[in-house]
């Protein structure tokens, strides 16, 4: 297990993310949200399940947003600590979402309903740093990666084009996403 490499690549990103400027952050976040509004995954998608962001990941709200006015149904994530698994459930207003650990912004099981895994037709997964080959390395929690083993439909990820690094360890549950948009390009893997 290469942990204490893996540690080091989301010690070094994470500084690296941290000097990203606000203004920086938020044109880099516009230019990968419009690239994402052209894509065919995200056009044909009528139900999508994303991450509520928190900087320095890309700026996921204003997609939310153009979700909802484009009359998606957007499902977010809430995490089981005990258990450390992911459920999804809808949102229609950011106001059902509520701030529960490490900060993380997650839907108000009294207000919202779940969605299941293959009701979801384009899932957003998030990571600290990716290769081109759509492996990515996470925050530690393998929310994600378990959440993944039972997904079969389109995935997608956002990233600044810093985070597209080339290689880092990779286990063999390691589930790569079927595409990664930057501020650069389009990087298609499946």
């Amino acid at each position: 297990m290469h942990l204490s490499e893996k540690n080091l690549i989301r010690k070094e990103m994470k500084g690296s993310l941290a000097l990203l400027s606000k203004p920086n952050y938020e044109h880099y976040s516009y230019i990968i949200a419009n690239t994402l509004y052209k894509d065919e995954d995200w056009q044909k998608a009528n139900v999508i399940g994303i991450t509520i962001s928190k900087e320095p990941e890309v700026d996921t709200y204003q997609i939310i947003q153009k979700a909802w006015e484009e009359g998606k149904v957007v499902a977010a994530p809430k995490c089981n600590p005990k258990t450390k698994t992911l459920s999804f459930r809808k949102i229609t207003e950011f106001s059902q979402l509520e701030s529960v650990f490490y900060g993380l912004l997650e839907p108000i099981i009294e207000q919202t309903i779940e969605v299941k895994p293959e009701d979801i037709e384009l899932l957003f997964v998030p990571g600290l740093a990716y290769t081109r080959q759509g492996y990515r390395l996470g925050f530690g929690g393998g929310y994600y990666d378990r959440y993944l083993t039972k997904y079969n439909e389109k995935t997608i990820s956002l990233a600044f084009n810093l985070q597209v690094i080339p290689q880092f360890p990779i286990e063999k549950h390691d589930i790569p996403v079927s595409k990664i948009i930057t501020n650069d390009e389009v990087i298609k893997i499946k």
